[in-house]
């Protein structure tokens, strides 16, 4: 894609940016051909336990660039794009080579952040959405949902599922799903599921969520549009939106999660992961 980047001015509705860089407006031809696929990273300043998060050094560099760079690699996105609030953000973005979008402050989520910047994105036909806080990110696995949502458009949404550990099965923190037998979600929850209460427990063991999600650009704005929903509050689990209003979810199998960063701790345990395996 082109690495070309301009400012201008945008006032949709109530919310009114200062500036918004956006690679599609300089370069005449450089629109995206119908069909295309973008990997989007919503990043926010602002986080309670670690504040600026994605510009905190891992290894020398912001986190940013780290997840950033690991998404390029991903085979089947003709984009990648950070989305952002913060203008701190987005400068860094832009000096190691980004491509950036500013979006409003009152988007409630990382959803709302890339439905809004999508609206604008004539021509794409699906989004994956990656997490701004996972430096480890698996490129292969971001591939795999980008590759199934062109092959198969009749997928609203896709995301992914790995076989729970030991220690995960009954952790409220690694997220767990099961599928009906086509291979779409019937229910995501922190809680054990499926409880091996009789039967071969072996034979159906709990699947730990992957937090990848890929976008029908439809389906998308779709979601971002619809209220929050009884079993997303009860959970805090965004996706049970999709399930409790009929959206399906393809569930495919990969992409083991590398761990995302939380805490003082999760940034020094990612650091010390990429100078051993020499990624730093």
């Amino acid at each position: 894609m082109p690495s070309s980047r301009a400012s201008r001015v945008d006032t949709l509705g109530p919310c009114a940016l200062d500036w918004v860089v956006h690679p599609w407006t300089t370069s005449p031809g450089s629109a995206p051909a119908r069909g295309t696929v973008v990997g989007a990273i919503p990043a926010r300043y602002g986080s309670t336990r670690l504040p600026g998060k994605p510009l905190l050094p891992i290894a020398g560099r912001p986190m940013i660039e780290h997840v950033y760079g690991r998404v390029r690699e991903a085979p089947g996105l003709d984009r990648v794009v950070v989305l952002t609030d913060d203008e701190r953000i987005a400068r860094v973005v832009l000096r190691f080579g980004g491509e950036v979008e500013l979006t409003p402050a009152e988007c409630r989520s990382g959803t709302d952040r890339i439905a809004w910047a999508a609206r604008s994105w004539d021509g794409v036909a699906a989004v994956v959405n990656v997490q701004g806080d996972e430096p480890l990110i698996d490129p292969e696995g971001v591939g795999l949902v980008a590759r199934h949502l062109v092959a198969h458009p009749e997928d609203p949404m896709v995301t992914l599922a790995v076989p729970a550990e030991p220690d995960e099965e009954d952790a409220a923190s690694a997220v767990k799903v099961v599928c009906d037998l086509s291979g779409h979600a019937l229910y995501f929850s922190r809680a054990r599921i499926p409880f091996p209460r009789h039967g071969n427990a072996a034979a159906v063991r709990p699947r730990k969520h992957v937090g990848i999600y890929g976008y029908q650009r439809a389906a998308l704005l779709r979601l971002a549009e619809l209220p929050r929903s009884p079993l997303e509050e009860v959970e805090s689990l965004e996706q049970l939106r999709a399930l409790e209003n009929g959206i399906r979810i393809r569930v495919l199998e990969g992409g083991r999660p590398g761990p995302g960063v939380d805490t003082p701790e999760d940034l020094e345990k990612v650091e010390a992961m990429m100078t051993r395996d020499g990624r730093a």
